[in-house]
């Protein structure tokens, strides 16, 4: 077992005490003690307790060794090789997903017959990778509406994506969502999701649930933005006022 070096790692992880952590746990602070350094083992009572303050399952603090190997949903960090279309030359063709075809795509995208029956095209300036097109529902990314075909590239490994900029992701949970991403994956294994709409409230999916990952890149549209009713862009002042209000979620759910 792990846990002794797994506590200690976690908790100085955590910038936390030994008298902190005792004191959330309703312990004497030789007791934290004792458990990293291996001359007591906690209780099961306990060890849940542990295992929510850290975020972290039992079965990891027990069994996994997270000094050495990283937390164990980094093992997911390299996405899966993608089945793309070609032309007759060898060129990868743009896949399009459109909103009747969104729930097929989840069981289907592996699936070289239904990914060559979705509708092919070609965009110029997009090259070098893997690019599909994501038809969004909903209102959740005003100023762009429901009906707006995103145009992403793919994203390999989940620690390329960059907090604040915009991504489709394929998820078991949620399906397939447009949002703006807050990469918390070293520190949480999750990924916090934002609309640039303010009526949504942003909520955190574990990394585990997603599926793939595709950076935006581009958007085709048969609204044209009008001036008059479309919302000011956002600036840094108002990704800052998100990733505070962010980290507010994220104290709310380790406390």
């Amino acid at each position: 077992m792990y846990l002794s070096k797994n506590l200690k790692y976690l908790r100085k992880l955590k910038a936390m005490t030994q008298q902190e952590l005792s004191q959330r746990l309703g312990l004497k602070r030789t007791m934290i003690s004792a458990y990293e350094d291996g001359r007591s083992d906690p209780k099961l009572s306990s060890l849940a307790l542990i295992s929510e303050i850290y975020d972290v399952s039992m079965d990891e603090l027990l069994f996994w060794d997270i000094p050495q190997k990283g937390r164990k949903f980094l093992q997911k960090e390299k996405m899966k090789i993608l089945t793309v279309t070609l032309d007759v030359d060898g060129e990868e063709w743009i896949s399009m997903v459109g909103q009747k075809a969104s729930a097929g795509y989840l069981n289907g995208f592996g699936d070289p017959e239904f990914m060559e029956n979705l509708p092919q095209f070609r965009l110029p300036n997009l090259s070098g990778q893997t690019h599909r097109a994501f038809e969004i529902n909903g209102d959740s990314m005003l100023p762009l509406r429901s009906g707006t075909i995103i145009i992403g590239a793919y994203v390999d490994n989940i620690i390329n994506v960059k907090s604040g900029k915009t991504y489709v992701l394929v998820t078991e949970s949620e399906g397939i969502v447009y949002k703006r991403v807050f990469n918390y994956i070293e520190e949480k294994g999750k990924l916090f999701l934002v609309s640039d709409n303010d009526l949504f409230k942003p909520y955190e999916i574990p990394i585990l649930e997603v599926r793939e990952i595709w950076e935006a890149k581009a958007f085709i549209s048969n609204q044209f933005p009008d001036p008059r009713q479309e919302e000011t862009p956002l600036t840094l002042e108002d990704i800052g006022r998100m990733i505070t209000d962010l980290k507010n979620v994220i104290t709310k759910t380790t406390e």
